[in-house]
This record gives C-alpha cells, sequence and structure tokens, in this order.
C-alpha cells in the first residue's frame, strides 16, 4: 500500500530533501496564518514544522523563556539539532511562543553562519476591511520576497494553481471526516493522516489520501462506548489521541490547528484580486481564540460539530502557558452544557509523559457518558 507514508508519525525529510536536491527551495512555517499557496506559487516546498516526538529540548530551554510552552520549544530544538533541516522560517504573528521560535532561531542560524530566509508576517486579531487590506499587503511583501529567493516571481495564474492544488487537498479532508462521521476512520488515524500533509510534497500527499480514502470507505464501523471531539491547543501526537481510544472512546470530530480546522473550506478565487481572496480567507477562517472577534464564532462551531457527528463528549486539552487556549474552556463549557454535551479538561505538555493520568480520566470519563 503507497499510503503507508501516511501513517509513519516521525518527522521525514525525506520529501524536503528531495525537493532541495532538485535545485528548489524548502521552507518552515508554524502557524496556520501562513498562506501555504504563496509558498507553492513561488516554487517553495512549504514544511510546516511540529514537535512530534520530542523527548529532549533541553538545548531549547536555554534559550526560550521557562514560560513558554513546551510545544515552541520543541520545535526550536529540531531545528536546532538538524531534524529540520530547511532554507528558512516564514512565521505570523499567530500566538506569542511561535513568533519566539522565529526570534531565536534567526539568531542562533547567525550565529551558526547558517544562511536563512527568515520572515515575519502580521495576521490582525481583528477581521475588518482595514485589517484584510493590511494582511493583504503583508502577503505581497512575503511574495515578493520569495519569489526573489526561489527565481520564481510569484503571479495570479500560479497562485490560481497553487489554489487549485490545495483546495483538491481540501475536499480530501472533508470526505476523511465524513468517513469519521461513519466511524470507519479513527481519530489516531485521521491525525496521522492529517499530520502527514505537513511534510510531505503536495501531489505526493494527494496520491496517497487518495488511495487510503478509496481503502477506508469499504471497513465496517469502529465499535466504541462513547463519540467524542477533542479541542484545544496544538496536539501533534497521535499517541494521546490513541490512550483516550484505547479506552473505548472513539474521537470522531476535532477543533485542532493541526486537525481539520488547518485544512477548511475551499477557497473561492476572484479572478481580478488573487491575493485578496487568500487574505481574506486566511483571516476569515475561524481556526484558534487568538482573534478578538470570531470567538463565538469558534464556540458555535463547536457546539455544530457536537450535533452533526453525534458527541457524547468533548476533550479539551490544554497545553500548559498556551496563549491562546488557556482559559476558553471558561467560556466555552456553558454552551456545551446548553446541549447536554460534557466536558473533560486536561492539561498536557509536549512530551508524553502523563499518558497514565490521562488514561485513567479518559477511562472515566467515557464511563460517565456510558451511564
Amino acid at each position: 500500500m503507497s499510503y503507508e507514508k501516511l501513517f509513519e508519525t516521525n518527522i521525514s525529510g525525506e520529501s524536503a530533501k528531495a525537493w532541495k536536491a532538485s535545485g528548489k527551495k524548502a521552507v518552515g512555517y508554524v502557524c496556520c496564518h501562513v498562506p501555504t499557496e504563496i509558498l507553492l506559487a513561488a516554487d517553495v516546498m512549504p514544511i510546516r514544522l511540529r514537535a512530534t516526538n520530542c523527548v529532549d529540548s533541553s538545548d531549547a530551554e536555554a534559550w526560550m523563556s521557562s514560560f513558554s510552552c513546551s510545544y515552541a520549544r520543541s520545535i526550536l530544538q529540531y531545528l536546532m539539532n538538524g531534524t529540520y533541516d530547511l532554507d528558512g522560517l516564514v512565521q505570523s504573528d499567530g500566538c506569542m511562543m511561535a513568533t519566539r521560535i522565529l526570534d531565536n532561531w534567526e539568531h542562533i542560524a547567525k550565529k551558526n553562519n547558517k544562511a536563512q530566509f527568515i520572515h515575519q508576517i502580521g495576521a490582525p486579531r481583528i477581521t475588518n476591511d482595514t485589517s484584510i487590506g493590511y494582511y493583504k499587503a503583508e502577503l505581497q511583501a512575503l511574495a515578493d520576497l520569495l519569489g526573489e529567493f526561489s527565481s520564481k516571481k510569484v503571479t495570479d495564474e500560479s497562485l490560481k494553481a497553487a489554489i487549485a492544488k490545495t483546495n483538491e487537498v481540501r475536499d480530501l479532508i472533508a470526505q476523511l471526516s465524513a468517513l469519521r462521521k461513519e466511524a470507519k476512520v479513527s481519530g489516531t488515524e485521521a491525525l496521522r493522516v492529517m499530520l502527514a500533509n505537513c511534510d510531505m510534497a503536495i501531489d505526493e500527499y494527494i496520491a496517497a489520501v487518495k488511495e487510503f480514502l478509496a481503502d477506508a470507505k469499504g471497513r465496517k464501523p469502529i465499535e466504541s462506548r462513547a463519540r467524542l471531539m477533542i479541542i484545544g491547543s496544538a496536539l501533534d501526537n497521535p499517541e494521546y489521541i490513541k490512550v483516550i481510544e484505547d479506552k473505548g472512546g472513539l474521537v470522531v470530530a476535532d477543533d485542532l490547528c493541526f486537525g481539520v480546522k488547518a485544512f477548511g473550506d475551499k477557497i473561492v478565487v476572484d479572478d481580478k484580486d488573487v491575493l485578496g481572496s487568500i487574505a481574506n480567507y486566511y483571516l476569515n477562517r475561524n481556526v484558534c481564540p487568538r482573534s478578538l472577534d470570531n470567538r463565538p464564532a469558534i464556540h458555535k462551531n463547536i457546539v455544530d460539530a457536537c450535533k452533526e457527528y453525534s458527541v457524547q463528549g468533548v476533550i479539551y486539552e490544554k497545553m500548559q502557558n498556551c496563549e491562546c487556549w488557556g482559559g476558553e474552556a471558561y467560556y466555552l463549557e456553558p454552551d456545551l452544557k446548553a446541549v447536554g454535551v460534557p466536558m473533560l479538561q486536561v492539561e498536557r505538555e509536549e512530551q508524553m509523559a502523563n499518558a497514565g493520568q490521562l488514561a485513567i480520566r479518559a477511562e472515566a470519563f467515557v464511563e460517565m457518558i456510558e451511564k
């Protein structure tokens, strides 16, 4: 089966290495407010940085504050130890900790005489005509610099070709979500498939997901004790969900920035303003509570997903020191209670040090739902 690569959780640099061997550039990014379409249009391979399976971030801890989240520190660790060997890093100010990855890596790379394309774009936290215009200008600056860096100018035509590719991926993830609704794909499998998009070339990824979906459609539904949804901080370790599912819960939906909302609906292109279409799309998406004016919409999306996917319980996982998801439970829990869906709150770190505690709490939560 050619789709087996989708389930290799460890970060692989094979696709990036092959891409770079052809004389092209590969650039990393952290936050989903960096439009991959612009990188693809410049013939640059986008690599979404993750920290999966990082067990020691001591080198990065020497650079980042003790108040930074372990997810951000672990990504910096992977940049420092060569797990990621890329030509640069593009970041938005999605959260303070992700920004600190860029700050520190820029300094470390210069200190080590490692040439890097380093650029940060501003992603406003309020969405209106003014902020969309500002964001579009930020994206135009990125497009111009990437064009110079890769020697391929970003044009409307190359952007539209890139959008067609990413829209195809979005359609495939929508099919994956439909299979989760039918209980034919577990939450662990689904997260593995979506994480594979982070460091695979897009054409390779599309082909692999198509084959997986064709195979999964013929499965029988998975039996479970409770249908669950998982929400919260950046979660890039499928083993975390596996601990929950091993206790009888089936994660049929998620609201995670490495999950379905990293893909979203298709981009609708206005041929008269292609870059504006991208800016409008990315800034209007309800991806995380970082924005000041979209949190009620995010809560509604979560409640609506509970109804659509017949969710019986929500697990709210919060990374310690997470800026975006730190206190959202206080505002969200009443909305879930109103539709009869209980919520379990759990704290975690990037390293899976509390798997036993999670298993105990997950099993108790599933038992409560059964009763």
